[in-house]
């Protein structure tokens, strides 16, 4: 558990891929909130914090649910009193110079692209309605100005603003921890929560068969809880490879433009990943390496830049080293 919570703050505190910890990805006010999770395998409990405003340490934040309180998840404004009544740093404004800038620039473009459908604006900006039009698509407008709203989906989803760190550790004794944190999608919708605090989703770990870590679309992948998956499968006797990749197909078959990855690995420290739409990278370090391991997992049909269109992987690892 203090490893998780170790490598969740470095990576909060790195700012990694600019979508974990303060200072990333600004919602539609501009604003950057904080979701986080944390499960122990041995206890099956969990702790997580979800659109938390003005306090920085998404996952100690996370533990201190998990630790004193008989929740699973706070949210918003009150989970962020609850983390500073516990002794986190805060209130503190999350935003950054880049945050701001990106956002700027974002209402300079019409505020486009945005995660709404079936809604247009009073101006390029909202307030917004709904639109009396019956059998819309589901990404479809029908104001000519507006043709391209609603249509952020998977396609404008990358590691650079939709990604979420997470993070499985083995102890000594065979103990099993996950983690997650994030700030969730760019221009997100203010309250959203995406899958990064969600166990079984974003995370998920049972000593007694292994662990599950994910990212991508989380609003998509999130009605799958593909960790939860790969964990049951592995259960059921599943190689990591072959339930990650299991997991993965139950979510293409029915999103065939989704975006996501995930990794898996078993009690016994065997580990694999998948993923559609993307190349995705996962390292591993064990007491007996001596370096950090990254392993890059390639999507058999090639995806072209700035587009999604279906691929699986179906193992293909290419190894460096750092």
């Amino acid at each position: 558990m203090d490893a998780v919570v170790e490598g969740c703050s470095a990576c909060e505190e790195l700012r990694c891929d600019g979508t974990v910890g303060p200072g990333g990805s600004p919602d539609e006010n501009g604003e950057t909130t904080m979701d986080a999770m944390i499960m122990n395998g041995v206890t099956m409990e969990v702790g997580a914090v979800a659109a938390m405003r003005y306090v920085s340490d998404g996952i100690k934040a996370a533990r201190l649910v998990m630790q004193h309180t008989k929740h699973t998840m706070l949210v918003g404004e009150q989970a962020s009193v609850f983390a500073i009544s516990m002794g986190l740093p805060g209130p503190t404004n999350l935003s950054s110079e880049e945050s701001m800038d990106k956002w700027i620039k974002w209402k300079e473009n019409k505020c486009q692209p945005n995660f709404r459908k079936n809604v247009l604006p009073v101006d390029d900006c909202g307030p917004y309605h709904a639109t009396n039009t019956v059998n819309l698509g589901e990404n479809t407008c029908t104001n000519s100005k507006w043709l391209e709203c609603g249509r952020l989906g998977s396609c404008h989803i990358s590691l650079h603003n939709h990604d979420t760190i997470s993070m499985a550790v083995i102890d000594r004794m065979g103990h099993i921890a996950v983690g997650t944190s994030t700030n969730g999608a760019t221009f997100k919708i203010p309250g959203r929560v995406g899958d990064g605090p969600i166990a079984g989703s974003s995370a998920y770990a049972d000593t007694e068969v292994g662990a599950c870590g994910a990212t991508g679309d989380g609003d998509i992948m999130m009605r799958f809880l593909p960790c939860y998956q790969v964990v049951e499968s592995m259960r059921l006797g599943m190689e990591p490879k072959r339930a990650a990749e299991d997991a993965i197909s139950r979510i293409a078959w029915k999103y065939p433009d989704f975006v996501g990855a995930i990794f898996a690995v078993n009690k016994n420290g065997v580990h694999a990943g998948a993923c559609h739409g993307w190349t995705f990278q996962y390292s591993v370090r064990s007491p007996d390496m001596e370096d950090v391991k990254v392993y890059t997992v390639v999507p058999e049909t090639p995806t072209p830049q700035g587009c999604c269109f279906p691929s699986l992987a179906m193992g293909s690892y290419r190894e460096t080293y750092r």
